[in-house]
């Protein structure tokens, strides 16, 4: 399951070091609407690996900022606190998997 973050909980999730795959988005964006299945069903097939959340860019653009996001959808991977992997713009299942898993 996907878990919708805001600024706290995803600065929380950093400080623990958590290994986590995000989904940036807006509730406007036809893509981000697209890629929103493909998502929920990868955080069931690597929920052992990683948390995969989301951040409404709209409701929390001091995380669009401080992460230089000028397009959406776009999925960041984060392990050990750190940026691992950056992915703009719609990806098939697939081609979305095989980055996550390369970046975790």
């Amino acid at each position: 399951m996907v878990e919708k973050f805001d600024t706290a909980a995803f600065r929380a999730a950093m400080e623990e070091k958590r290994t986590l795959v995000v989904d940036f988005f807006a509730d406007w964006c036809g893509p981000c609407r697209m890629l929103a299945p493909v998502m929920e069903t990868l955080s069931e097939e690597l929920s052992e690996k990683a948390e995969f959340v989301k951040i409404d860019v709209d409701d929390n653009p001091d995380l669009a900022r401080e992460y230089s996001i000028m397009s959406i959808p776009c999925v960041m991977v984060f392990k050990d606190g750190a940026l691992a992997g950056k992915n703009v713009g719609y990806a098939p299942k697939e081609t979305l998997k095989e980055f996550i898993e390369k970046s975790i």
